[in-house]
């Protein structure tokens, strides 16, 4: 039998400002999960993992990962999870507004029908910024995700380790190109799942999705139309868009349970585009209501998936307090607008939700800086980057960019759509990931080959069936960690 691996906790010290060593101070949560192998020629130290975000705490993964590893190769790494500067249970931990106010449901709906509902967004938008810089203004500017690379290197020094191995996901997949342009020497392994594209740091990524997250949500119609005789919203793609974009209207004028507007019925629904195990879940919902003008279901989804309660408006600062400041942002409006409606007629499902979630960037009280250009050098190891082809969150195209930035790439590309496949039920990727962390080995390079190394195929289709609203997905580490 498996041993269940035990879990150390503890918190580091770090510089605020890293140019300022001996200035003040800020507070990493951190915790471990030791491999038994002893420590000699067999140990391979520190994997390091992160879940994306920028917001994710990271203490949950660690705990996932050493429990799901092949027990030789768990044996052999001490897993470490960290919650990043400004994350809870890390100190100071960021809040921006009192979020049973601010994110009160229904909210204002995304996408505004004229120029006075997109003045309330822009509004809204502002008084979040201005909220940050009230409360942060002496954060912000070291919120970044070199610095956070420069935290992840004291938490290597801190536990005595010359090397260390990363696992990262979404976000993190950026944050450990980071680490590995600024210490190339300090890298074992690094492994990259579901990939940011370096090129887009951060507008033109966002951009980007809106188009990957409108395939992937027709991808989900799709798959309702081919389970007509269960949900009956039409037995083709169009007719089930049209039904779902009929629901979202009415919704506006009438809230599902006085609580599920169109903004909330977007924030459920685009949690189906990062994993289709959600997909029977949100298909009962969507019948449910449709048919029966139940709204139970979307209720329960909402406060399951996609409800701002304390913990994730923490997320949601950091996340905002990193990419605003990593890169520049337009800060004119005009330029949000004009970008924003013209993606709209081409990708409705994620052009205005995608504008007004990052909208506080247009205002925020530190401007972008210059992103660190990651590339790789000849002292980096064999590295494996994991994507799947259909992905919304990180476009396919994003994972090329990086391997050609890191010339000992290789890349394993999986058919299907999913976010964060490693760990996630995929075999093939699976087997991929454990040998790499055993010995470093890594696909050979196909030559010719647009993804230049192995394929593996999708994740079995959902299946369509009556669900268990106690058993819905959103509530493994896995699922819930590499979402924005």
């Amino acid at each position: 039998m498996r041993r269940e691996p035990v879990k150390e906790c503890a918190t580091l010290d770090v510089p605020l400002d890293y140019s300022e060593p001996y200035g003040q101070r800020i507070s990493l949560a951190l915790n471990r999960f030791r491999g038994t192998v002893s420590r000699d020629a067999n140990h391979l130290g520190v994997l390091l993992v992160n879940p994306g975000g920028p917001g994710g705490e990271g203490l949950s993964l660690a705990g996932y990962v050493a429990a799901r590893l092949p027990a030789d190769v768990a044996a052999r790494f001490d897993v470490v999870g960290f919650a990043p500067r400004g994350v809870a249970p890390s100190r100071p931990a960021l809040s921006c507004v009192d979020p049973a106010r601010f994110f009160a449901a229904p909210r204002p709906d995304n996408v505004p029908r004229g120029d006075a509902d997109e003045q309330v967004l822009a509004d809204r938008a502002r008084q979040y910024a201005e909220g940050c810089g009230n409360r942060w203004a002496w954060f912000l500017p070291y919120l970044t995700s070199e610095n956070n690379a420069r935290d992840m290197d004291a938490i290597r020094a801190a536990l005595g380790e010359d090397k260390i191995s990363y696992l990262g996901y979404s976000y993190g997949t950026y944050l450990g190109a980071v680490y590995a342009t600024l210490f190339p020497r300090r890298v074992r392994r690094l492994v990259l799942d579901s990939v940011v594209d370096p090129e887009g740091v951060w507008y033109g990524a966002n951009i980007a999705q809106d188009r990957s997250f409108d395939r992937r949500h027709r991808d989900f119609l799709a798959w309702l139309a081919g389970h007509d005789d269960v949900y009956r919203l039409g037995a083709s793609e169009a007719a089930v868009s049209y039904a779902w974009y009929a629901m979202r209207a009415r919704l506006r004028d009438r809230p599902a349970g006085g609580l599920v507007g169109p903004s909330e019925l977007d924030d459920v629904f685009s949690n189906g585009a990062y994993t289709d195990r959600l997909w029977p879940y949100l298909g009962a919902a969507f019948s449910a209501y449709v048919h029966r003008g139940d709204p139970s279901i979307l209720v329960k989804l909402f406060h399951s998936e996609a409800e701002i309660d304390a913990e994730k408006e923490n997320a949601y600062a950091v996340y905002l307090g990193v990419e605003c400041r990593d890169a520049p942002w337009p800060r004119s409006w005009a330029r949000w607008h004009d970008d924003t409606r013209r993606l709209h007629a081409e990708a409705p499902f994620m052009a205005w939700p995608n504008a007004v979630y990052n909208a506080p960037c247009a205002f925020w009280p530190e401007k972008g800086g210059t992103p660190v250009k990651v590339a790789g050098s000849a002292q980096l190891p064999p590295i494996l980057l994991i994507q799947a082809q259909r992905d919304a969150a990180t476009p396919y195209d994003g994972a090329l960019r990086m391997r050609r930035r890191f010339p000992t790439a290789r890349l394993v590309t999986s058919a299907g759509g999913n976010h964060g496949v490693s760990l996630a039920g995929n075999a093939c990727v699976d087997r991929y990931l454990a040998a790499y962390l055993r010995d470093g080995s890594a696909p050979p390079q196909r030559r010719g080959a647009r993804g230049a190394g192995a394929s593996c195929p999708a994740d079995p289709s959902p299946r369509a069936a009556p669900v268990n609203m106690a058993a819905a997905p959103g509530a493994a580490a896995h699922e819930s960690a590499v979402r924005r």
